[in-house]
């Protein structure tokens, strides 16, 4: 399977997209876990990386001047009053993960912040897959290429390959339950693999009809928000947050102490939907079965990830995705 082909060791580059070369691109990162708390977290990382930790928060530790530059150690819980933080840090305990929220990173970096989990690991960070209430994940925020046509190339084949990123490694049972991971509409997947014309404008106000909310695996509100505010119209208040120059794809999982998971893995499936993307007539051969998948009279999502796996293996994706 192509999905024991892709690097655990090393975090391969995101390719060129409309002559911009892909080196410039920084990305952010969010791990979440159990086991530490942010205390703890901040003080394993101030040693290890350097740099200062000063409490923002009631639980948010800040740490800057350090390897990675200004990152953020906090509880990941969207609730505004203290004591209503205090009530769910002390009752829910592991089931409100502690998060690392870093500011945008080079490529070279993502090693560091890999090792620096390592070393979480080894004292007592633990992963998704340890408990079956836990539901944690990796989110990266990788810069949008300059080229609009690019975002819309990357948009599309993240439509094509998510049955497929969700059958190589299927999700934990927790995290699918969860609101935060569901999987585009087929109806949105079917307008990107029409092959019309289509803007970002039109792209942003054709999602705010059909995916009006934060909770997908890739999720395009934060980057069309930024691009075309006035387009998204339709779409809840609370769902809108501000907008960011970036993607916001939450679909990896934080297996932090599996043996057969690292963050240059997760890392490295987001750069193969960037090849795909990049690759014209790949991404054709793709839109094409799709719409033949389509057709059939009862189309399985195992199908159509067992047809991508073909025509990537056949492409030579993975190995194009080392070599960059």
């Amino acid at each position: 399977m192509l999905h024991d082909q892709i690097a655990r060791g090393e975090f391969w580059a995101l390719p060129d997209h409309g002559g911009a070369s892909g080196a410039s691109r920084r990305v952010g990162v969010e791990v979440e876990f159990a086991g530490l708390t942010v205390a703890q977290t901040a003080a394993l990382l101030a040693e290890r990386w350097g740099g200062a930790a000063t409490q923002t928060e009631t639980h948010c530790v800040t740490l800057e001047g350090g390897a990675l530059g200004k990152l953020r150690v906090e509880l990941d819980i969207s609730l505004q009053e203290k004591w209503l933080e205090d009530l769910a840090a002390a009752s829910l305990g592991d089931l409100v993960p502690v998060e690392i929220v870093t500011a945008p990173l080079r490529l070279a970096a993502l090693g560091t912040l890999s090792d620096g989990l390592d070393a979480l690991v080894a004292e007592g960070a633990l992963g998704t897959q340890e408990k079956l209430a836990f539901g944690f994940g990796v989110h990266f925020n990788p810069e949008l290429p300059e080229d609009p046509a690019a975002i819309l190339a990357i948009a599309r084949a993240f439509a094509l390959l998510e049955d497929w990123l969700r059958h190589s490694a299927p999700l934990d049972a927790a995290r699918r339950v969860l609101p935060f991971v569901n999987p585009w509409p087929v109806a949105l997947v079917d307008l990107l693999a029409e092959g019309a014309a289509m803007d970002l404008a039109q792209f942003a106000r054709a999602y705010a009809r059909l995916a009006p909310a934060r909770g997908f695996g890739l999720d395009l509100l934060p980057a069309l928000e930024h691009l075309h505010p006035e387009a998204l119209e339709g779409v809840p208040e609370g769902q809108l947050k501000g907008g960011r120059p970036t993607f916001h794809y939450r679909l990896p999982e934080a297996r932090l102490g599996d043996r057969d998971w690292s963050l240059a893995y997760e890392w490295n499936r987001w750069v193969i939907i960037e090849h795909v993307a990049a690759d014209a007539a790949l991404l054709a051969r793709l839109t094409e079965g799709w719409q033949a998948h389509r057709a059939r009279l009862v189309p399985l999502k195992r199908d159509w990830a067992g047809q991508v796996e073909a025509m990537l293996d056949d492409a030579g994706i993975v190995t194009r995705a080392a070599r960059s």
